[in-house]
């Protein structure tokens, strides 16, 4: 399958010509505090993260206030366990007043800011402040209609596959192809958090490529770099992390967020990645020219007079490389020198009154 075409966000162009695009999640590490928020916009910028993300809700508009089992987090190995929904999203949600001051922010850090909508009110909400595209949560990403909302403000959509079976992923894809959408990135997704490495499954990434047609990508849930760094090199155009100040502060998300020094790290290494993709070659690079003398290479080892003939005694494939390769050794065995050569002389078709043989017969 071909490459899809470059995708701008903001002026970033995203995809395989491209570094990856990297993005900070705010979520609610903000901790209910706008200087915080402000704060973690400041540090995101510092990382040289591209995009700091948010999320656009209210915990009326994500879930009921109902005291049930059917709405508490049960999950015992949940980050959350026993907390109501309505509760949980109360405190992490991103007020819709502090958005513009947010996105001021980002603005003057050069950073591009959009966020994730949950429902229509969010989606009219963030048209209004003219966000420059929309990512679509794992949790949201089987909801049709609001995929149909989102797709039809014609902006580039990324869209987490977490917990999407292929047949449910290919309904929602086409949904938002249906309703107008042109540009579309995956994020391979695993909504565990934190995520353990063995869960993330970066095979897939390629399947969702070939089967799609689009631009690929990561949002990471595992701790550290390595997995997103794997990701590049397999091809992700974008990676997604969440990000605090410090995980200690604590936090709704903070323990699987990354610290700024994270960050900076992510940056850099997933660019390294993405440079070492390279193209596929066999052969010396430009790079590797110097490095040719120190090759192995047939080289008179013991003094030898004229008419004597090259033995394994006289004769050695060593360091440096100004002799003939090794892989003639057999054929300059037995031969005889035209002349006196002493020890550390590189063997040559010359020193022995013969043409070099003709390459393209063994070819």
């Amino acid at each position: 399958m071909s490459t899809p075409p470059t995708i701008t966000i903001a002026d970033r162009a995203i995809g395989q010509d491209h570094p990856p695009f990297i993005i900070a999640e705010m979520s609610g590490n903000h901790d209910g505090s706008l200087e915080k928020a402000l704060a973690i916009v400041d540090a995101a910028a510092k990382t040289g993260a591209d995009a700091l993300k948010l999320q656009t809700y209210t915990a009326d508009t994500m879930t009921l206030d109902v005291k049930s089992d059917l709405f508490t987090i049960t999950d015992p190995k949940s980050l959350w366990h026993g907390r109501t929904l309505h509760d949980l999203y109360e405190e992490a949600h991103t007020p819709w007043d502090w958005h513009p001051r947010i996105m001021e922010r980002c603005r003057q850090h050069g950073l591009i800011v959009f966020s994730s909508p949950f429902d229509f009110t969010a989606v009219d909400f963030l048209e209004d402040l003219n966000v420059p595209a929309y990512k679509i949560a794992s949790f949201e990403n089987t909801d049709h209609a609001l995929l149909r909302k989102v797709a039809s403000t014609g902006k580039p959509i990324i869209m987490s596959t977490g917990m999407s079976t292929s047949d449910e992923l290919e309904e929602s894809v086409n949904v938002l192809r249906e309703a107008g959408c042109q540009e579309l990135i995956l994020l391979k997704c695993t909504s565990a958090y934190p995520a353990p490495a063995d869960a993330i499954h970066l095979r897939t990434l390629k399947t969702l490529r070939q089967r799609f047609g689009t631009h690929i990508g990561l949002s990471d849930h595992t701790l550290g770099t390595g997995v997103s760094v794997a990701a590049v090199a397999l091809g992700a155009v974008v990676i997604e992390k969440h990000f605090t100040l410090d995980r200690a502060d604590g936090g709704v998300d903070a323990a699987f967020s990354m610290e700024p020094a994270e960050m900076a790290s992510l940056v850099q290494d997933t660019q390294l990645a993405w440079e070492a993709q390279g193209n596929e070659l066999f052969g010396r690079t430009r790079q590797e020219e110097a490095s040719l003398v120190f090759r192995r290479s047939l080289f008179v080892a013991q003094d030898v007079a004229a008419g004597e003939q090259l033995s394994e005694h006289n004769v050695r494939a060593i360091r440096p490389g100004f002799g003939l390769p090794p892989k003639y050794l057999d054929t300059v065995l037995g031969k005889t020198v035209i002349r006196s050569v002493p020890a550390g002389t590189p063997v040559s078709w010359e020193l022995l009154g013969m043409d070099a043989p003709d390459e393209r017969k063994n070819r």
